[in-house]
């Protein structure tokens, strides 16, 4: 089947038409008055007939405004489109359907899906769009308003289901709340593969709301909670062992090779211990002065 595809319509600027119109309605007056004073016939036939030329004009005329086009048919086949501005004047018999071209935007509703992981979530996202081409729009589905709305859910939906919400492995997944970039060009290409058969362009789309669901919301900031200490204690371990390591290393060296301190095993032992728990440690440590030797 072939494809339709929008075409340039037959219409022209009309200023100069309207002009023509004024003076013909204008020239029907006195050739009304003059017909029916004389009473002649053929100057009230040639009246009519002027008159009927200017509202035949009339009826051809039409406004469109900056980004607004027309779709003309004639008996229900498609003559084009006339992206033209201004006072405009096509074929009399045409019908003539006015399509915005003007950028529009939307917000999904809310939508409560589960994520690749199988975790309810709560999304909505923001739709840029614009009508690229008025044939496909007007002719390829009953209304291109509401079939833009209703992809659009679908594909949050479809987008919502492809990745999880987020990683907690740190394996560098795609995921919806770390890969924001990478999500909404997805869902781009996803809305704009569906909206072509609307002859709509999508200019943009992006995530606008992302939750987890309120049942489970508390248990997973627990858990966001719960691997955020442990990356934290973990990167205080990796320091405090360099510190100790570092500390162990330079009392044994000394400065310039002078005032070194060696150290046995059981002293880098009991060193390395107490400095890791001076520094690991979540409270603020108490000394404990040895009067003693090492051993007592």
């Amino acid at each position: 089947m072939k494809t339709l595809a929008e075409s340039k319509g037959r219409a022209r600027n009309g200023i100069a038409w309207l002009i023509l119109d004024v003076v013909l309605y204008l020239g029907a007056v006195p050739l009304f008055i003059i017909g029916d004073n004389n009473g002649s016939l053929p100057m009230t036939i040639v009246a009519s007939a002027v008159l009927l030329v200017a509202i035949l004009i009339s009826a051809s005329l039409y406004m469109l405004q900056p980004n607004q086009a027309a779709v003309l048919t004639l008996f229900g086949a498609y003559r084009g489109t006339d992206r033209g501005s201004g006072l405009r004047i096509a074929n009399t018999l045409y019908m003539k359907k006015k399509v915005s071209l003007r950028v529009r935007n939307f917000t999904t509703t809310t939508s409560k899906v589960n994520d690749a992981n199988g975790n309810p979530i709560n999304i909505a996202a923001v739709v840029v769009w614009r009508v690229a081409d008025t044939a496909l729009a007007t002719f390829g589905v009953d209304d291109f308003t509401s079939y833009v709305h209703t992809q659009s859910e679908s594909a949050i939906r479809h987008l919502a289901r492809s990745y999880p919400y987020d990683s907690f492995d740190n394996t560098g997944a795609t995921t919806l709340i770390g890969s924001t970039d990478e999500v909404n060009q997805g869902l781009l290409r996803e809305l704009q593969e569906r909206a072509t058969e609307a002859g709509v362009e999508i200019v943009e789309a992006r995530i606008t709301d992302l939750s987890y669901a309120p049942e489970i919301a508390e248990a997973m900031l627990r858990r966001q909670q719960a691997s955020a200490i442990v990356a934290a204690r973990a990167k205080i371990v990796e320091g405090a062992v360099l510190m100790v390591r570092d500390a162990v290393k330079a009392l044994e060296e000394g400065t310039d090779g002078h005032d070194s301190i060696p150290l046995d095993n059981d002293r880098k032992a009991t060193f390395a211990s107490n400095l890791m728990v001076v520094i690991a440690s979540d409270h603020p440590t108490s000394p404990i002065v040895n009067v003693g030797t090492l051993n007592r």
